[in-house]
């Protein structure tokens, strides 16, 4: 195998070695990885190439691992107790067996130092590592779990001890917006109301004080999958039985105000609760698989809009030229950036700003996902017809003086939005790109004319999400200088500043970060640049004249980060990776 070549793509070699993958298929996944900037494995998984468990024994081949198979594995009592099982669920790892002083230890990934760290910290073993799958590893844990008693009751007692949450499971309050119209006939049998009522609680809260985005409920066979998003990534929890998903599933419809009688087709709700005084939106989705119905609820919590941009965690720099833009009378500003990266986040907090009663602001959104006092917003509803293109033509004809548009996915609403920032309005979007250079190409692939790009466009912004150390356990940490060479980071660019990572605590879950900051790259729409556009020069040509400019990058910002102590260099690695 090639040297220079990543884990992953290591990984894939192997994969072709065993009959598992063509070569083509390769190429085809190594192209859709520098479009989606996702790890190769991660896609090869859900492109359903491969099983995860043949994924398991290519790669222990690769790191010469050898692979386990949990699922015919019965576990002793006192081997399962030998960890937390709060660390299992975080690090995706099971004990397996102890032999002395060595400890052998399924991993889905066992190159991840730091659980292996953390397991040594907790029993003083010599660690053997051995691989399985990411699936095995979750199924034997929840093996684990609900072996010890399949009791309801016995489950929401747990997880209400473990969050202190006893009091407050009685005093959920959900904030009805329209009279609700429920049969109670159909609900679960009355004595299983209470403890239905009590679990569904106990789920929304916890997932209020863990800070998670999104609380998945996921049905399968013989198990229900629980696990809640938190700064961006899914964590595993303790599951609710299966033979109370339906009412469960039914207690969320009640909610949300919509039919618990529908169960084949799915439904979009909302529902307002009320916990700890502050009141929360939830979005909640249900959809229909073949072991029921999965439920997914993002937490909407206003509380993470900024009141103001200087809070979104721009360096001095990119702030500036971020809010000249803002500032700006007319013209159009694009955010870019994958899905959960944020920006709608970032233009909520611009629109924040503009606020008052000087402007008409107007916002057309799919969905709409945080409710603003003072500008009208417009759900887009495709089932009848009414789309980001009809609505923003409607707009125009309201006299607004602030538009924003929630995403620019086709040439009509493209055209539209490029006529409105050349007729006097301001106009704020996102796109789907990768970098901020890479939105003017993707208007001129739209069909936009390049000298209507290059009059309208005034600033581009490509933006991520990175996550933050845990304050907690925060220690600097060393690395040998050839990583920096391999990694093309100047030997001397951390000289005399200590860099750090989480050690990984109880706060944090032990994973060492606690929450997530924007990493933004802007460029400013300079004359350069808008004859480079008018040329239909390539977006890696316009982007060496905007760093020639002065546009620090997203990976320059994010070492900056780094430098500064706020996100470890891992972190860098894996979300500017690419740039």
């Amino acid at each position: 195998m090639h040297p220079g070549k990543t884990f992953g793509e290591r990984i894939a070699d192997a994969l072709v070695e065993d009959g598992l993958l063509f070569p083509q298929q390769v190429e085809e996944l190594l192209e859709l990885q520098k479009k989606e900037g996702k790890r190769l494995l991660k896609i090869i998984v859900e492109k359903a190439y491969v099983t995860e468990q043949d994924m398991a024994v290519s790669m222990g081949r690769v790191l010469n691992t050898p692979p386990i198979n949990l699922s015919r594995l019965n576990l002793q009592p006192d081997v399962a107790e030998l960890l937390p099982r709060d660390i299992c669920h975080s690090h995706k790892i099971v004990p397996v067996s102890r032999l002395e002083n060595r400890l052998f230890l399924a991993m889905a990934d066992p190159l991840n130092v730091v659980a292996m760290d953390d397991v040594r910290r907790i029993n003083k073993l010599e660690i053997v590592p051995l691989i399985a799958s990411e699936k095995a590893i979750l199924d034997k844990l929840h093996q684990i779990d609900t072996g010890k008693s399949g009791r309801i009751e016995d489950i929401i007692e747990h997880a209400e001890k473990q969050a202190e949450l006893t009091e407050e499971a009685d005093k959920l309050e959900t904030i009805k917006e329209q009279i609700e119209e429920v049969n109670l006939d159909k609900l679960t049998a009355s004595v299983e109301e209470a403890p239905v009522i009590r679990l569904a609680n106990v789920i929304l809260i916890q997932a209020i004080k863990d800070r998670a985005s999104d609380i998945h409920i996921e049905p399968f066979d013989r198990m229900v999958r629980l696990r809640y998003r938190i700064d961006g990534i899914l964590i595993d929890k303790t599951p609710p039985p299966r033979n109370l998903h339906v009412a469960l599933v039914s207690r969320l419809k009640i909610m949300s105000s919509l039919d618990i009688a529908e169960r084949r087709l799915p439904q979009d709700g909302r529902m307002r609760v009320k916990v700890g005084g502050r009141d929360y939106d939830l979005r909640v989705s249900f959809l229909p698989t073949v072991h029921g119905e999965k439920c997914v609820l993002r937490v909407l919590d206003k509380t993470n809009l900024s009141a103001s941009m200087e809070k979104i965690g721009m360096d001095p720099d990119t702030f500036r030229r971020f809010r000249a833009a803002v500032d700006a009378p007319h013209g159009l500003l694009l955010v870019t950036g994958p899905t959960g990266s944020g920006k709608t986040t970032t233009l909520y907090s611009a629109l924040n700003e503009l606020n008052n009663p000087e402007y008409n602001i107007v916002t057309v959104e799919d969905p709409v996902e945080f409710q603003i006092h003072g500008i009208n917003q417009v759900p887009i509803r495709k089932e009848i017809g009414l789309s980001f293109a009809n609505s923003l033509r409607s707009i125009l004809r309201q006299d607004p003086d602030i538009i924003m548009i929630g995403e620019i996915r086709d040439t009509e609403t493209a055209e539209i939005a490029v006529e409105s920032a050349l007729t006097g309005h301001q106009v704020l979007s996102t796109m789907h790109c990768n970098d901020a250079a890479g939105a003017i190409t993707r208007l001129d692939d739209m069909g936009i004319a390049p000298f209507l790009i290059s009059s309208s466009v005034i600033i581009t912004a490509a933006q991520r999400l990175v996550r933050k150390i845990c304050p907690s356990c925060k220690e600097p940490v060393t690395y040998p200088p050839t990583m920096f060479r391999d990694l093309n980071i100047p030997p001397n660019h951390f000289e005399g500043v200590p860099i750090f990572r989480g050690r990984g605590c109880e706060r944090c879950n032990n994973s060492g970060y606690s929450g997530r900051t924007a990493i933004v790259e802007a460029m400013t729409i300079t004359d350069e640049i808008r004859k480079l556009i008018i040329a239909r020069a390539s977006a890696m040509e316009i982007s060496r004249v905007a760093i020639n400019q002065g546009m620090k990058t997203l990976r320059d910002v994010s070492l900056m980060k780094v430098k500064e102590g706020i996100t470890t260099l891992e972190q860098t690695l894996v979300v500017t990776a690419g740039h």
